[in-house]
């Protein structure tokens, strides 16, 4: 009884793997969060990604087989199981009808010829010195430490902080999602996920 559950166990693994290695993966430079089965959430990076799987930086890793719920900025949901391991982090399949897989293979195209990807940090946006400068910043692996904001911008930030994460990090500003892009003596520049507006600045950081 326990072989034949290892079985079918594996077959299912392998035969979303086989699947997903049918599409074009695309190396890809998005941020989000997931969760696995204890329901806890935890950032994460997406760098690479096709209709049929990702792979991902995360702070765990869970086991084979594990279900996965991922929210990533530009893709939104995507549902699934971890496939393998990877150094630091996993590769999920994504489990979807193919109705939804058509949409995340457009979604994926269209950021490709948008240049979406591998941005460096935009200084398009003017930056201030925000009104209240003490904030929060959650680190990968969940920790949450007090930091100082130097700047802002609608597209990033510059905060003093004790702890400084590895460039390319996904971490949380407040409630805005970002990724650490440079360090600098005494702290970290961060690019924000997206775009933010001014209200959505002046409401959290004045």
């Amino acid at each position: 009884m326990a072989e034949a559950a290892r079985t079918q166990r594996a077959t299912a693994l392998l035969a979303p793997i086989t699947d997903r290695r049918r599409h074009q993966r695309v190396k890809v430079n998005l941020l989000g969060r997931f969760m696995l089965s204890n329901k806890r959430e935890f950032a994460c990076q997406v760098f690479n990604m096709s209709p049929g799987g990702a792979a991902l930086i995360a702070p765990v890793q869970g086991e084979v087989g594990e279900r996965v719920v991922a929210y990533i900025d530009h893709i939104g949901r995507i549902e699934g199981h971890v496939a393998r391991l990877l150094e630091g982090g996993f590769a999920m399949t994504i489990d979807a009808p193919l109705r939804k897989r058509d949409k995340l293979a457009a979604q994926l195209t269209w950021l490709a010829n948008r240049h979406v990807l591998n941005l460096p940090e935009d200084r398009r946006h003017e930056r201030y010195v925000p009104k209240h400068a003490h904030a929060k910043l959650v680190l990968p692996t969940g920790k949450e430490v007090n930091c100082r904001i130097v700047d802002v911008s609608l597209s990033g930030a510059a905060v003093i902080v004790s702890e400084r994460p590895p460039v390319g990090s996904p971490v949380v500003l407040g409630p805005i999602r970002g990724r650490v892009v440079r360090h600098f003596e005494d702290g970290i520049a961060i690019e924000f996920a997206a775009v933010q507006a001014q209200d959505t600045l002046a409401a959290h950081f004045g």
